[in-house]
């Protein structure tokens, strides 16, 4: 560890809340790449049991979690994840006026100071509060920390609505896509270039899903008065022998983003029978939609009462994880969703201040203007 982490954790720990800048930049300046969160999550778990007042604070693996016990009729679950993906020439984040910029300052650590902050609140609240950090969101589903969680501890995740602090720049982004990846495999024949009609060229025959793919035009499916915009799109191949052998095998990854509506069994047959050309077709990965479930009346709460804007999610997000286990789940965070995992990666003062605003009126801490 190098004095500027020790010193970022130290700050992660005892920088003042109501400085949301400050500790977001903190949070950014403590490395934390997906499946090596353990000093980022230290740092939350020695701020929470420092400044949590009565939340009780477990630790499951990597995962952070932090409730309160008050009584209260529902119990409301926020989460974040602690990991980010790898550096893009991003750290050490950097201020610039009221902006901050760095490796993950928009998805999510703005997001995971404004829920230190609401910790430090939680006495206040309304409902009864749940705080879940959580490790590997960024990475294969295998890993992720509130798989995890579901499976080893389902009472610390148990609750009546799920906020995930999922970059939105304002929005409640409800629902989201399901997301499929499956592997296409081509056969051919082996023979040299110099005499390739002796053979059959997989990469060829590859060819012709690879053009039907560039045509294809994916649906928008409205869904709940939301416009969820499909696609279908090849995101890796492979194939080839040597320089001069017509290659007998090419395979191609082909990844579909669907709308909410159709089951993960349905959706991934559906997504087979687009893929006809090739030989053979194998699940890699897949996971369901959520549906924007707008009518349920905390989300309708959430959105309703503050008059927030609603779009649809486009990508897939733990809001989806909740909703299979029956938690009605949106996202809503600081920071600009476009601007997530690239290289110019930020988020303003306004953007968390704002996310604060919204998320303590909700909770009946502060019942001020929330638009400020």
């Amino acid at each position: 560890m190098t004095p500027s982490t020790t010193d970022a954790a130290a700050a992660v720990r005892d920088l003042p809340a109501d400085d949301l800048m400050a500790l977001t930049e903190a949070l950014v300046a403590v490395p934390s790449v997906s499946l090596d969160e353990r000093e980022l999550a230290d740092a939350v778990q020695a701020r929470l049991e420092v400044h949590g007042g009565t939340m009780a604070v477990e630790r499951v693996g990597d995962n952070v979690v932090a409730r309160t016990d008050n009584g209260r009729e529902r119990r409301v679950l926020i989460g974040g994840h602690l990991d980010t993906v790898p550096e893009n020439g991003n750290l050490p984040g950097r201020r610039d006026g009221d902006t901050l910029r760095g490796l993950g300052a928009s998805d999510m650590k703005g997001g995971l100071a404004v829920m230190l902050r609401l910790a430090e609140e939680a006495a206040a609240s309304q409902h009864d509060l749940t705080l879940v950090f959580y490790v590997a969101e960024e990475i294969a589903e295998e890993h992720n920390g509130l798989r995890d969680l579901f499976s080893r501890r389902p009472d610390l995740v148990a609750a009546d609505l799920a906020v995930l602090m999922e970059p939105t720049d304002g929005w409640v982004e409800a629902g989201c896509q399901g997301t499929i990846h499956l592997r296409t495999d081509f056969e051919g024949a082996r023979a040299h270039t110099a005499r390739p009609w002796r053979g059959e060229n997989a990469v060829h025959r590859a060819g012709h899903l690879l053009a039907r793919l560039d045509a294809h035009e994916a649906p928008t499916v409205v869904v709940e008065g939301l416009e969820f915009r499909e696609s279908l799109q090849a995101v890796e191949i492979g194939g080839g022998v040597a320089r001069n052998v017509v290659p007998d095998r090419c395979t191609v990854v082909v990844n579909r983003r669907y709308a909410p509506g159709p089951s993960l069994d349905e959706a991934v047959a559906q997504t087979t029978s687009m893929l006809e050309e090739a030989d053979s077709v194998t699940v890699v990965s897949a996971s369901p939609a959520a549906p924007p479930g707008l009518s349920d009346p905390l989300v309708a709460e959430f959105v309703g009462t503050l008059d927030l804007a609603v779009r649809p999610k486009l990508g897939w997000t733990d809001v989806a994880r909740f909703t299979e286990h029956g938690v009605p789940a949106l996202n809503f965070g600081p920071g600009d969703p476009e601007l997530s995992h690239t290289a110019g990666e930020r988020v303003d003062s306004a953007s968390l201040e704002g996310a604060h605003r919204v998320l303590a009126w909700f909770l009946g801490i502060d019942r001020s203007d929330p638009s400020g």
